[in-house]
């Protein structure tokens, strides 16, 4: 059986998503046959403003990914934090860079899913979410929500929980809320339902 190639491809300020990025690579790579590959994308803001905003330090051991990299995945999650309902403006600038791959149409039918942080409650989980969709479309990319196939555990009442159909979701608050456990387990499930997906467009691909 073939591998499937995943890359989760991030932007994390303040390691909210980071840790959403890390449970994704974990469930994902409890699928066999999967490759799976963290990455992050390039920092754009400079050092004075990334001290007064508290960013924490980038992580070692994950590398920065060029847009052309992108092409050697079978799939793709994409995470990053909201800015005023849409990605933040380093991914944005990242998807910017990413022409000759649309006009090649090198990423056309390769399926991708989303996972993001918040600050509060509003819009963001959804409106966050519809506008990244329009990066993936734009590729000819196969948008793979989540869903409610989390269980009962999306209509969680009980405490306050990021989290929606179209992907998981971290409330980040004023950058000192972790995500919760609840958080969590649905970034790792999100992470291995999503590989699973990918694994079946790809051998699909292979046999067809």
């Amino acid at each position: 059986m073939a591998v499937t190639k995943i890359y989760i491809v991030y932007y994390s300020l303040h390691g909210h998503v980071e840790t959403m990025a890390r449970e994704v690579l974990r469930g994902a790579n409890a699928v066999p046959d999967v490759e799976v590959t963290l990455w992050q994308v390039p920092e754009t803001l400079p050092e004075k403003i990334l001290e007064k905003v508290k960013a924490v330090p980038r992580p070692d051991d994950v590398a920065e990914i060029r847009p052309e990299q992108l092409a050697e995945a079978d799939g793709f999650m994409f995470g990053f934090p909201s800015r005023f309902g849409v990605m933040a403006s380093q991914v944005m600038t990242f998807f910017d860079n990413t022409h000759d791959l649309r006009t090649t149409r090198a990423l056309a039918g390769k399926p991708a899913g989303i996972f993001w942080s918040i600050g509060f409650h509003g819009g963001g989980q959804e409106l966050t979410a519809l506008t990244a969709v329009t990066q993936l479309a734009h590729h000819g990319m196969i948008f793979v929500p989540v869903g409610y196939t989390f269980g009962k555990s999306m209509y969680e009442m009980g405490e306050v929980k990021g989290g929606s159909p179209y992907g998981s979701v971290t409330y980040a608050a004023d950058g000192s809320r972790e995500p919760t456990e609840l958080e969590i387990q649905q970034a790792n499930y999100h992470g291995k339902y999503f590989a699973g997906i990918a694994k079946k467009l790809k051998n699909r691909s292979t046999t067809a």
